[in-house]
């Protein structure tokens, strides 16, 4: 378990953290989103101290990280630091080693993840003679070749076509599969709803909502149902906790206060005539992301 615990960061006048606090469960997927300067590559840097808080700490099983910990995470910057002249399996076998990996250890390492990440046939190009995605399959990569403990990853999916996104989703979900916290960053919500356990919102240096994506459901967004029927759906405004979001002659979708009230619809709409469809509606992640940041 790794946890961030009132976390503050100043730089300057500008108060970048305040109070940042929330936890990546073992062997759980955490989604950590928020617009640009919002604050998450601060809180990732100081996970891996690369940065010092102004206050407050990260703990692993509730004892403070130190620097000997720390060498049991994998981190994957936003920015690619690759050396652009290296061969990819070269540099992989490199930063292994520097990890304290043996050669044989660190060589089989490199082999098993440049196959698994789709770059087994590029292992003798240089890094700067790939294409952008494949550089940021070999960044994944060396984030993962020394066998850590927990991943902290900033924007794994930047840059990557679909196919390369679900190789990398299941390489990082093996991971969390074998027990690993794993906290990641993205602006894709569709991939963060897809692959997260836990979801942690950040705007402006403070955390606006944390937990499950089924919590947060529960916790901000109203009862939406879609709604069609045989005739006109314009008297659905009028049902007392009703608020119509969308309405198009047969069609409507719309919010509720109250389980009373969305039964009230239905029950009128079957009295008026056929109900071709009545459904609740999921919100997605943009929709409380929006919600919660506004």
């Amino acid at each position: 378990m790794l946890d961030i615990m009132s976390v503050n960061k100043r730089y300057g006048t500008r108060q970048v953290l305040t109070d940042v606090s929330f936890s990546v469960g073992d062997g759980r997927m955490t989604g950590f989103v928020g617009a640009n300067g919002a604050g998450k590559t601060t809180t990732m840097r100081i996970i891996l101290g690369v940065l010092s808080p102004d206050s407050g700490t990260v703990l692993i099983d509730g004892t403070p990280v130190t620097a000997n910990d720390r060498r049991r995470f994998g981190y994957m910057p936003e920015e690619r630091g690759l050396y652009p002249k290296m061969k990819v399996a070269e540099h992989l076998v490199y930063l292994a080693r520097l990890h304290g990996l043996d050669p044989a250890s660190a060589r089989r390492n490199t082999s098993d993840l440049l196959e698994r990440l789709g770059l087994d046939a590029r292992a003798n190009d240089t890094v700067e003679s790939l294409s952008l995605g494949n550089q940021q399959r070999a960044q994944i990569a060396a984030a993962l070749v020394h066998d850590p403990e927990f991943l902290v990853l900033d924007e794994p999916f930047s840059g990557l076509d679909p196919l390369a996104v679900d190789v990398v989703t299941s390489v990082l979900s093996g991971y969390a599969a074998q027990g690993a916290p794993v906290l990641f960053s993205s602006h894709q919500l569709d991939i963060v709803e897809r692959l997260c356990d836990d979801l942690v919102i950040i705007a402006d240096g403070v955390i606006r909502a944390n937990g499950s994506p089924e919590t947060l459901r529960t916790q901000h967004s109203r009862e939406r149902f879609e709604i069609r029927t045989a005739g006109d759906t314009g008297w659905i405004r009028e049902v007392p906790g009703v608020t119509v979001v969308d309405f198009d002659g047969d069609y409507a979708i719309f919010e509720c206060e109250t389980d009373a009230a969305s039964q009230a619809v239905l029950q009128r709409a079957i009295g008026l005539g056929a109900v071709h469809a009545f459904a609740q509606q999921r919100p997605s992640l943009a929709t409380i992301f929006k919600e919660v940041i506004s």
